[in-house]
């Protein structure tokens, strides 16, 4: 706990601009209660900004919580009733400094991280979702960090049409004999718009990194045009971070 003020003064001395820090701490440390009213009062003459922010529940949730988990209470061990009075009685003080108390009782982890980032929205970045798209060959196997794989070998194959075999994906004729087809258009359409549907869901769950694979057989046409479509659809929205890699263009 005596340490908090030197990582805040480190991190102000950084060469990278940061300006947020999040700070987890044992309370097991035998010092931690003695020490924290002397460190919080340091804290605020120096002018920190800080927020403390309390979790609490009630003893019900604590008993299920430690009967699910089958961990011992740090504090009461095998006794999980005294243990918790115990915990309630040293965090009192604590609990009565913080600047949001959450009963987080009836909150799944999901629900909690909402209402954290509900109070700290106002001071947080826009958060933007790194959106990687790969164009791949069957031949060589799926990405393995691939997220979401999608295949579309069966649309029409330019690689048997002789002027157009040795072209890749980002050539006009093959962008055009590929998206001129029926079938090309209504999966397109339907892509396209399953895509719009999950992103902004992903980042709600809280994901930073998506990568979505379209895969043909050999990586050098169809999934290449399909790629650069999808990319090119998502950029409208203009709240994703979008980065395209056509890993097998070369190699057929």
């Amino acid at each position: 706990m005596v340490l908090l003020p030197k990582v805040l003064e480190l991190t102000s001395q950084s060469r990278w601009d940061i300006n947020k820090v999040a700070v987890v701490m044992d309370m097991r440390e035998k010092m931690f209660f003695s020490e924290l009213p002397a460190v919080l009062k340091k804290l605020k003459r120096r002018g920190e900004d800080y927020r403390i922010i309390f979790l609490d529940a009630d003893d019900g949730a604590l008993i299920r919580r430690y009967k699910e988990t089958r961990r011992l209470h740090p504090i009461g061990g095998e006794d999980l009733d005294a243990g918790i009075e115990a915990e309630r009685g040293l965090l009192g003080e604590l609990k009565n400094t913080a600047h949001r108390v959450i009963d987080t009782s009836n909150l799944n982890p999901h629900q909690l991280r909402e209402v954290i980032f509900d109070y700290f929205r106002g001071s947080l970045p826009e958060k933007r979702l790194n959106l990687t798209i790969v164009s791949f060959g069957y031949r060589y196997g799926a990405p393995s960090d691939a997220d979401i794989v999608m295949d579309v070998r069966f649309l029409p194959n330019p690689y048997f049409v002789e002027d157009l075999k040795s072209l890749s994906g980002l050539d006009p004729k093959i962008k055009e004999f590929v998206l001129e087809k029926e079938e090309t258009k209504e999966f397109l359409s339907r892509f396209v718009q399953l895509m719009h549907f999950l992103l902004p869901n992903y980042v709600k769950e809280g994901k930073s990194y998506l990568t979505v694979a379209i895969g043909c057989t050999g990586g050098m046409h169809r999934s290449v045009v399909i790629a650069e479509q999808l990319a090119r659809s998502v950029a409208e929205d203009g709240v994703y971070n979008i980065k395209i890699n056509h890993r097998d263009i070369t190699k057929s």
